[in-house]
């Protein structure tokens, strides 16, 4: 497949992040609660439309900062967060990253996420493994008792709130402790390197988790949504991923 130019491509649009100035003057609100975009999201997204386009021409192109999307039911698709954690990216906090999943027929093919701050690149295509800077990574095989649980807020959606917290609250107390990044994406890729044995949050974009999902499974760990089905890409849904050992316990919890 081409996801060493898709990693090109990605990288490319790097140096946008790095050398962004006077962000919060260029913020412009959406709807929902504490949901914005910045002209450097419209302008990652339009480098990496041309370039990824470039690639392969008959693909279709779903980015977060556009108004209607088109269906990835048949053929290749790229599927685009051009900066997520884009309230990190506001706030100067360097944790931001540049994400692309590739779809082919609906399916995950294809996963690249890139965290310019740290210059940690993860990857994946189905059925070849997961890396990170070229290197294999996998998935923790420690219980929930010995691990840490990230989780996001899902801040647009106000409704929700308690329930995060409340989650966030139970794996507080199983868990080694929680963490909250501010991007998805990255979430998903620490569970896939292993530094997180869980990641949960009840509602994301499909540009949110479309790379960083099939990393994780191609890390060897499991992604669900919250009713143990598979995420769908063509609308919100929550996710939850995590490495088999606490998938098992997941299991067992809901259960009961």
């Amino acid at each position: 497949m081409m996801i060493q130019e898709v990693v090109r491509a990605v990288r490319s649009c790097a140096a946008i992040l790095l050398e962004a100035e006077r962000i919060d003057a260029k913020v412009m609100a959406k709807e929902g609660h504490a949901n914005y975009v910045t002209a450097y999201d419209k302008q990652v997204q339009e480098a990496l439309r041309e370039r990824l386009l470039a690639i392969l021409p008959e693909s279709v192109f779903v980015g977060e900062e556009e108004d209607v999307h088109r269906s990835i039911e048949k053929g290749y698709a790229f599927i685009v967060d051009p900066i997520d954690g884009t309230s990190n990216f506001i706030k100067q906090y360097r944790c931001s990253c540049i994400s692309v999943g590739i779809t082919k027929d609906g399916e995950r093919v294809g996963g690249v996420v890139y965290n310019p701050y740290t210059d940690e690149l993860y990857q994946a295509e189905k059925g070849k493994g997961a890396y990170r800077n070229g290197e294999p990574i996998h998935v923790s095989a420690d219980a929930l008792a010995d691990s840490l649980v990230a989780f996001g807020t899902a801040p647009y959606y106000e409704g929700l709130c308690d329930r995060s917290f409340a989650l966030a609250r139970e794996y507080c107390m199983k868990a080694v402790d929680v963490r909250r990044s501010g991007t998805a994406a990255l979430d998903l890729c620490q569970v896939a390197c292993g530094r997180n044995g869980m990641f949960f949050e009840l509602r994301l974009q499909p540009w949110d988790f479309a790379a960083g999902s099939l990393i994780v499974e191609e890390a060897g760990g499991i992604v669900v949504n919250e009713d143990g089905g598979v995420p769908d890409l063509s609308s919100p849904t929550s996710v939850f991923a995590m490495n088999a050992v606490i998938y098992e316990e997941w299991k067992k919890e809901k259960m009961r």
